[in-house]
């Protein structure tokens, strides 16, 4: 916001008293109210133009007092779009004040109840915002219609979507959202209980079992310790070509680690099926592990 000259935000409350005994401007007073405060920095200027439209942002947070939120936040933030919209004015346009300060007050109210009126975040692109704030206009006039007096609410959501260029989900996720309050994950699951189950203890983990997890924590880290033990057991080559097939992310091919050997395919194989063996042999006789445990 630009500079206000020191305009400050008052309670919602005193705004609207004020707005009540502030006199109405003509086009005239308007134009040179703003002049004085655009050229000249006045900021008496500022303040009675801003106080003798309070009445038009009071109006326009009515129009929002449906969505469950404070009359006097709506009030207020409508006041800090009017503060937004005088200083944002260009006398040059030749547009009333009413008009031009009616597009930032709707835009301040509305970017707080987007904010405020659920803790799931919404709204974010152009369509979802028409759809937050149309939603329930379009529905209820094309109830009206003759044609959809027996839709089902499939056909609705196609109807509402079509009238404002959204896709039918986008119309039945907002929906649910419109209908349904934000519950908690921490809230007792059943009505009346203040201590037991809560909701999040009722959401479905894919994760393994506490137990599960320091078994296999407990199981790879010796399994791991018994490999590098046995691997100690094989010669450089056999190590080498070991670690290029088996343990490495990409296993080479038994050509590619011929030629860069020195060998054939056939002789890498044979060294590997020997290494293998080798391991297979150490792990069961060390670690008591059943024969067909490397493979």
């Amino acid at each position: 916001m630009g500079d206000l000259g020191g305009q400050s935000v008052v309670p919602s409350t005193s705004l609207a008293r004020a707005a009540k005994a502030e006199p109405l401007l003509v086009r005239e007073q308007e134009f040179e109210l703003a002049r004085r405060w655009c050229e000249e920095h006045d900021e008496r200027a500022l303040h009675r133009l801003v106080q003798a439209h309070m009445r038009l942002a009071i109006s326009i947070a009515r129009r929002f007092r449906h969505y469950g939120l404070p009359m006097a936040d709506l009030v207020q933030e409508g006041h800090i779009g009017l503060m937004e919209a005088a200083a944002r004015f260009e006398v040059a346009r030749d547009v009333r004040f009413s008009t031009y300060a009616t597009w930032w007050i709707r835009a301040a109210i509305q970017d707080y109840v987007l904010r405020n009126w659920s803790i799931v975040r919404g709204g974010t692109s152009s369509g979802q915002k028409a759809l937050f704030f149309n939603l329930r206009r379009v529905r209820a006039r094309l109830e009206k219609a003759e044609e959809f007096a027996h839709a089902t609410r499939d056909q609705m959501y196609d109807a509402v979507a079509d009238a404002l260029g959204v896709p039918s989900a986008e119309v039945a996720r907002m929906d649910a959202r419109l209908t349904a309050p934000d519950l908690s994950l921490n809230a007792p699951l059943f009505t009346g209980e203040e201590e037991g189950t809560a909701r999040v203890d009722q959401l479905v983990a894919d994760d393994p079992l506490p137990d599960e997890q320091v078994a296999e924590s407990i199981d790879g880290e010796r399994q791991r310790r018994w490999l590098s033990l046995a691997l100690r057991s094989l010669s450089d080559r056999e190590m080498r070509i070991i670690r290029a097939r088996r343990l490495a992310e990409e296993s080479e091919t038994l050509e590619t680690l011929g030629a860069r050997l020195g060998i054939s395919k056939e002789r890498v194989r044979q060294i590997e099926n020997r290494a293998i063996e080798k391991l297979r042999a150490t792990l069961v006789s060390g670690a008591g592990m059943p024969a067909g445990a490397f493979a």
